[in-house]
C-alpha cells in the first residue's frame, strides 16, 4: 500500500483546506484509513478516521469543523478542514491499517501500518 497526500499549505485563521490521499498498490476494501497530524513538539495524534463500514470517528479537536471523506472506489481520502486555527499547524498524515476481522479497527497511531510523507498545513493569526 502507497499513499500519497496533497492539499496542504498556509492559510489564515479561519480558512479551509481540504487535503487528498491516494492510496495505491494494494487497493482491497478491508483497510480503514484515517489522518493523522503532528504538531511542533507535539506527539502524533489522531484527526479522523473511517473504517471498511464507512463507521468514521473523529478526534473532539475536529469535531464540527473537520470532515473525512471517500471517493467511491476508497481509494482517495479527503479531509476537508475549515474554521482552521493557528493549533491546526501540523504535518498531516494519511495512514491505513488493514481490517483482519470483526469490527477492529486502529485505536492508536501505532495501529496503523502505512503512511504517507506527509504534509503541512499552516495556519496563521
Amino acid at each position: 500500500v502507497q499513499l500519497k497526500e496533497s492539499g496542504g499549505g498556509s492559510v489564515q485563521a479561519g480558512g479551509s483546506l481540504t487535503l487528498s490521499c491516494v492510496r495505491s498498490g494494494d487497493t482491497a476494501s478491508n483497510i480503514c484509513m484515517g489522518w493523522i497530524r503532528q504538531r511542533p513538539g507535539k506527539e502524533r495524534e489522531e484527526v479522523a478516521s473511517v473504517d471498511p463500514d464507512g463507521v468514521i470517528i473523529y478526534a473532539d479537536h475536529a469535531k464540527g469543523r473537520f470532515t473525512i471523506s471517500q471517493d467511491s472506489t476508497k481509494n482517495i481520502l479527503y479531509l476537508q478542514m475549515n474554521m482552521l486555527k493557528p493549533e491546526d499547524t501540523a504535518m498531516y498524515y494519511c495512514a491505513a491499517a488493514w481490517r483482519y476481522g470483526g469490527t477492529w479497527r486502529p485505536t492508536k497511531t501505532s495501529d496503523y501500518n502505512y503512511w504517507g510523507q506527509g504534509i503541512q498545513v499552516t495556519v496563521s493569526s
